[in-house]
């Protein structure tokens, strides 16, 4: 490519296309992916919920502060709604009750709207639940599922719409630095060259780093499960909430008149296209029989994704404090998701050098808990 841009975002994923749709109206955008098609790996193999009382003080200022987006996107961004009202229905044994608790006291900390509830209305709730498994509930009632696929599709119009370009089957196997811009050269041997590189790798983001000779944030990719199964013969589950035990050791819920559920394993690994281990599988069975009264018979489908923190597990997004025009926007965890209208807001802004736009900081959401020299020694 004989072009040069002004930002090259790596990776086509939830988190490069949010944040290519909004650099687009800061200057022009490349927006690379290695595989055939974006989204293949982690954004394809979310729960898709959306939980403001998930993840830390951090991470629940931006899960708040993207719920105007979801709410209201730009015209024409999606054809149906992104989200659909679900409830979230967080359950506790006798052991358990000090984390539901917790729970409920940093939500409300952040002003999430969640409230204890007895264990029969826990029951009524979720008809399939052991009465004598919980011990403790509560609601989270603006909890609801998320349509991945439109908003990740709508990200990538957008950015088109705006002059952004894409470009596909294209891995950056090198990245050097000189006269105040970044080239890339992808494995078949083309390049291209950009002001500021924004690396959106997701679980490839350390080695996306070490390619442009550039420290990486300590990035830990951890496997997660997912199966699907039948739910009890003739109990009606479309309007059932999310539900999620106390200790996150497992969660399900209706998927398209079955049950997603999860152990909720994180297990390191190796950047790779993950698959699910016949373990962790049982496991998932295991935990969600002995909390509700079903019987698994089949596994009717089962996954795995990759799910990338860092060691305070808040993302990353920031310019590298080594390395002139190197962004990072990484380390989403499992709040890449739900985060990306704030996320992608905020890296724009920062990546072209403007301050955290306003309706961002009224949630709270400001640059510090993000930047990357908090992880530099």
């Amino acid at each position: 490519m004989s072009r040069v841009f002004d930002f090259a975002v790596i990776g086509a994923g939830m988190a490069g296309a949010s944040l290519a749709a909004e650099l687009a109206r800061e200057g022009t955008v490349l927006l690379v992916e290695r595989e055939d098609a974006p989204g293949r790996h982690t954004t394809g193999r979310s729960a898709a919920l959306y939980s403001p009382s998930y993840g830390n003080a951090a991470i629940r200022a931006l899960t708040l502060a993207s719920r105007p987006f979801f709410d209201v996107p730009p015209d024409g961004f999606a054809q149906y709604p992104l989200l659909s009202l679900r409830g979230c229905l967080h359950i506790a044994r006798p052991d358990q009750m000090g984390a539901l608790a917790a729970t409920i006291r940093e939500a409300k900390a952040s002003g999430v709207a969640i409230a204890a509830i007895s264990p029969d209305r826990a029951w009524t709730l979720c008809p399939m639940l052991r009465p004598d498994y919980v011990a403790g509930a509560a609601l989270e009632p603006d909890a609801a599922d998320i349509d991945v696929a439109a908003l990740h599709d709508g990200y990538l119009r957008s950015a088109k719409a705006h002059g952004g370009v894409l470009h596909l089957n294209a891995e950056v196997i090198a990245l050097e630095q000189g006269g105040g811009f970044w080239s890339l050269r992808f494995a078949d041997g083309s390049r291209a060259i950009a002001a500021v590189v924004v690396n959106a790798a997701g679980a490839w983001a350390d080695v996306v780093a070490t390619r442009a000779g550039v420290e990486g944030i300590g990035l830990r990719p951890l496997r997660r499960t997912v199966i699907i199964l039948d739910p009890p013969p003739g109990l009606e589950i479309a309007a059932m909430p999310f539900v999620l035990d106390a200790d996150e050791a497992f969660y399900f819920k209706p998927e398209s008149g079955r049950l997603l559920a999860s152990p909720a394993d994180e297990t390191p690994s190796e950047p790779c296209d993950a698959m699910p281990e016949e373990m962790d599988i049982a496991i998932c069975v295991d935990r969600i029989q002995q909390a509700a009264d079903i019987e698994v018979r089949r596994v009717r489908r089962s996954w795995a994704g990759l799910r990338s923190f860092v060691a305070d597990r808040t993302p990353v997004i920031g310019f590298d404090p080594a390395a002139p025009g190197f962004f990072w926007f990484a380390g989403q965890g499992g709040y890449g998701i739900q985060t990306a209208p704030a996320a992608a807001k905020l890296g724009a802004a920062l990546a072209a050098g403007k301050p955290v736009p306003r309706e961002l900081t009224a949630c709270g959401v400001s640059a510090a808990p993000f930047a990357a020299e908090r992880l530099r020694p």
